[in-house]
């Protein structure tokens, strides 16, 4: 391979001559394409497809999974790869592997990184896997050998594996000095896919950043700055069954990972990854952009203000940033989108506070990051314009709240007592009304060398949670902060406190680029609710019902989850009342809060709706009309509503049916919608008398009390044409009495899918539907298990005449069962799966029974040779299990009515298995139970069974005295 550029990998390299991070990523990939073979492929995005376990991308190897898990469909693109090699956008930040909160904190952690991967599906192992990675970094990279240190697998005799010489063996042939090759346990060379699947031994690759002729085979695997690993091969040779017990793999695959940032940092003689040229245009450009010192690579407490550290948040941010929004990952508030949105905001708050950067800041740095990535991911080119678009649109978002919070943090711990942790409650507002991130409120308050009150956040944290999951009537009748009772509300009457005004509620519009702009809503407290009394007055840290004269806050009714928020307020920036939840009461609408302070009737307050939560709640809401309307065209007039509940995460919706919905008008129905979602109807809203909108044909209401006026909903056609005379307008599309909030058109649901759909009792069903974004997620996920499935369906087909083979396929079915049944995708294509799976399950049990009774024939022929029609057969045999085992002795008592057969069959496990059969003329003297019991009791085991058959399994230790002990209790009863 002829190398793009000379440099000389040495302790004096660094100068101009230094390759940069494109040369060194490229060299990577053309070294495997070119000189061993390999078939390059693009990075996958690092959004998982079809893959609900995982938020992001966070290995090489995702992509490839079904090749290693034998679930690759055998007629895909993906299975006709033997050598592959790549280099993938990997991000780390959330769930098992979470890098978030250590970013900045020091010079190596990241949420982005690239791993560069070359991989061999059942083509190369050990032997080559090695080689090249020597070969590339000594003779390509010219990384001096004596810095370089390699780690095998030094065994773990509690599972029975010895250390892997083999690997050892390659090192050392390929000239690295035994000093440096060094052995190491299962918790550093041995990696596992997970609880079960793929695994093997894995060699690493260290290098010594000091170097200078010492020996530093003491610091490897020791978290020793100077001593790191830069590449890990793991070699695939076994699978981890579900009992724990390790079995080899048909086929061998080497799957290797070298993250590019590490090698990039010793290729450049550097000892910071922020100091190569993948971060410094980047850190360059903050510079440029803010009013604070140049970064000079501070650490800890010589890092003053915390600047340098805010520095590598923002450049690492920046970067994650980018590749996700350009992957479709977008802030949000669930799964991957809730972590970048955690992460968009911890980049805002260092720009802002410790960066001192105008708006705007990180939205400018994208043309650098596209520069120093574009051209390995081209994709960041084409999406710039967009990635800017939604960054700035974030930030202005946050920016706001982002002040609010600084000030309230500051007001309570000027108020706090010394040596106290910061109130949970505070914190639970700052978190669930201003959506600041967790670990956002734990940086701020560790610069103030504040902690806070985790147990009791904890605990606020499990309170909501059960309250969310208590569904509509959560905090009904056991909350007296929120159910006026009758006293309270002839007092309210008596004392002519009016009803609260919510028609502000409604009061929202579609701004630039489709947004949704709510308008803001100030208001007047009349009266506090707490302990079924009337107050005026309520203390600080006391939840109470909160009464005011008008709100923009939307009350659960209607099957419509209530609104969240919180409330400031006027001239007091700083104090901030979170809303939980809100309830209509005989015309009041009861805002529950927590006082932080004293609140008290007169006070004059500013309203803030959570505007996601309600956003999310119109979609669904707006999307239950459209599936009310879908299934009365599909299943017929005569389907009516029974009930509904609208949470902004998914919808529920009740109706009468006649018999069960098929597999095909599911389909039918979630066309129907789609069709009316692409037509983008505008949705029409008035209120009108209640006698004349019981008048309109076609109107869909439910049994229980509207008031007068009432207000009509209706897709695509002006309430003033419906109300016409003779209208048949409501015939044609959805008109519905609802009080609840709604979309202005349907194209912003975007999707819908039914992912659940069940009869309550006979003649009601209940269907459960996600919209927009969770519901490409579920079809996305049912398309990936329809893929699975038919692979093993594939599969199935071929000739296979492996008992284990043809087990595990069985097993396979068996997890796909499960994985079908509860994972969320389209309910049609879950039926229609669980068919295919049902089938495919009956076929591997058959093929099963059938591969037992042909290898049990043929165990039984030789036996039956060997002992030639004796009284009793005593024996060892190979059996993959206790039922072939069983099989074999059956068949020998058949063929040979007057035998008595009791046979052993040692495990690759320890494990011994007995199986036994007595002949009937041999009764009642001779038991097989009795026979079992005496043989596994000798191998410290069990047994049990019948007069005329019996199984049982013990100790390999004890089989030859077992052995023994089966004779001399046969000969006893004949």
């Amino acid at each position: 391979l002829a190398v793009p550029w000379c440099w000389r990998c040495s302790p004096r390299r660094g100068g101009a001559a230094c390759p940069s991070a494109g040369q060194i990523r490229a060299a990577f990939l053309r070294f495997f394409e070119e000189r061993h073979g390999h078939h390059r492929l693009p990075s996958a995005p690092v959004r998982p497809r079809g893959d609900p376990r995982l938020l992001f991308v966070n290995a090489g190897m995702n992509q490839f999974k079904p090749i290693f898990l034998g679930t690759v469909h055998p007629r895909s693109e993906l299975a006709q790869h033997r050598r592959v090699v790549n280099s993938q956008k990997c991000v780390r930040a959330g769930g098992k592997h979470n890098d978030l909160e250590d970013v900045g904190r020091d010079t190596y952690h990241h949420t982005f990184f690239e791993m560069l991967g070359n991989w061999s599906f059942g083509d190369y192992f050990k032997e080559e896997a090695c080689s090249m990675a020597w070969e590339l970094l000594t003779e390509v990279y010219e990384i001096p050998r004596d810095r370089l240190y390699v780690t095998y697998f030094g065994g773990d005799p509690s599972l029975g594996l010895s250390a892997d010489e083999e690997c050892k063996d390659v090192w050392l042939r390929l000239g690295v000095p035994a000093s440096h090759v060094l052995p190491f346990q299962l918790k550093d060379n041995f990696w596992e896919m997970g609880d079960t699947g793929p695994c093997g031994p894995c060699t690493e690759i260290h290098y010594d950043h000091v170097g200078g002729g010492r020996n530093a085979a003491a610091l490897v695997n020791q978290g020793n700055p100077d001593v790191v690993e830069i590449w890990n091969l793991v070699f695939m040779q076994y699978s981890r069954e579900v009992e724990g017990n390790l079995l080899p793999l048909p086929q061998h695959h080497v799957d290797t990972g070298m993250g590019l940032e590490r090698l990039v940092t010793v290729l450049q003689n550097k000892r910071s990854n922020y100091d190569t040229d993948l971060f410094t245009p980047i850190l360059d450009a903050i510079h440029k952009g803010c009013r604070a010192p140049r970064y000079q690579g501070l650490v800890g407490d010589a890092d003053v203000g915390r600047v340098n550290m805010a520095y590598r948040v923002v450049a690492d941010h920046v970067r994650t940033l980018c590749v996700c929004i350009t992957d479709g990952i977008y802030p949000g508030f669930s799964g991957a989108e809730l972590v970048l949105r955690r992460i968009l905001r911890r980049a805002v708050r260092f720009c802002s506070e410790v960066l001192q950067a105008p708006p705007g800041l990180l939205a400018s740095l994208v043309p650098t990051v596209v520069e120093v990535l574009g051209d390995a991911y081209p994709e960041l080119t084409r999406n710039a314009n967009q990635i800017k678009d939604v960054i700035n649109e974030n930030e202005a978002a946050f920016l706001s709240s982002l002040e609010r919070g600084r000030r309230i943090i500051e007001r309570t711990v000027q108020q706090m007592e010394p040596s106290t942790n910061f109130p949970a409650e505070v914190a639970w507002s700052l978190y669930g009304s201003l959506g600041f991130p967790l670990d956002l409120i734990d940086l701020m308050l560790e610069e103030k060398g504040i902690s806070l009150d985790s147990a009791a956040f904890n605990e606020l944290a499990l309170e909501d949670a059960k309250r969310k999951a208590g569904g509509p009537q959560a905090g009904q009748p056991g909350n007296t902060n929120t159910r006026l009772d009758v006293h309270s509300l002839a007092q309210l009457r008596s004392s002519n406190v009016p009803a609260t005004d919510d028609s502000p509620k409604y009061a929202y519009a579609l701004g630039q680029h489709g947004h949704y702009e709510f308008s803001p809503c100030q208001a007047t407290v009349l009266r506090l609710y707490r302990d079924q009394s009337l107050q005026k007055e309520v203390g600080a840290g006391q939840r109470c019902g909160v009464i005011l004269d008008r709100t923009n806050f939307y009350a659960e009714q209607g099957g419509q989850d209530s609104d969240q928020g919180y409330m400031i307020r006027l001239g007091q920036q700083d104090v901030l009342f979170p809303v939980e939840s809100v309830h209509l009461c005989g015309g009041y609408v009861i805002h529950e809060v927590t006082a932080v302070e004293t609140l008290r009737a007169g006070d004059q307050v500013q309203l803030f709706v959570n505007e996601a939560q309600r956003l999310a709640c119109m979609t669904n809401h707006t999307a239950t009309h459209l599936l009310n309307f879908a299934l009365r065209r599909v299943l017929g007039d005569s389907t009516e509503q029974r009930g509904s509940h609208v949470t902004a995460e998914r919808l529920r919706f009740d109706f009468d049916t006649k018999g069960h919905v098929t597999v095909e008008q599911l389909q039918e129905v979630e066309q129907v919608i789609q069709d009316l979602i692409r037509k983008n109807e505008v949705v029409h809203m008035a209120e009108v008398p209640l006698t004349q909108a019981r008048r309109v044909q076609g109107l869909r209401a439910v049994d229980e009390e509207y008031p007068d006026p009432v207000r009509i909903v209706s897709l695509g056609v002006p309430v003033e044409n419906v109300l016409t005379c003779d209208s048949k307008a409501a015939m044609q599309t959805s008109v519905e009495l609802c009080c609840g909030t709604h979309l202005l058109q349907t194209g912003s649901v975007e999707d819908l899918a039914i992912i659940s759909e069940r009869q309550l009792v006979k003649g009601i069903s209940r269907v459960i539907a996600v919209t927009g974004g969770r519901a490409k997620e579920a079809r996305e996920v049912g398309q990936c298990m329809a893929m699975e499935v038919d692979s093993v369906s594939l599969r199935m087909k071929q000739r296979i005449t492996s008992i284990p083979e043809m087990q595990n396929l069985s097993k396979e079915v068996g997890q796909l069962t499960k994985v079908v049944a509860s994972t969320a995708m389209p309910q049609w294509q879950r039926r229609e799966l669980q068919t295919t799976l049902k089938a495919l399950q009956r076929t591997a049990n058959t093929a099963i029974k059938k591969l037992e009774l042909q290898q049990a024939e043929k165990k039984a022929q030789i036996l039956l040779a060997k002992y030639c029609n004796q009284p009793v057969i005593i024996d060892t045999v190979p059996a993959d299990s206790l039922s072939i085992l069983m099989k074999v002795v059956n068949q020998l008592c058949d063929k040979s009515p007057g035998t008595s057969v009791l046979l052993l069959s040692p495990q690759a496990s320890g494990e011994v298995l007995c199986a036994c059969q007595v002949s009937k003329k041999c009764l009642p003297a001779f038991s097989a139970a009795d026979w079992a019991m005496a043989v596994c009791t000798q191998m410290e085991g069990k047994a049990g069974g019948s007069p005329i058959v019996a199984k049982g399994s013990g100790n390999a230790k004890g089989m030859q005295g077992a052995l023994t002990t089966a004779l001399e209790f046969a000969q006893s009863k004949l």
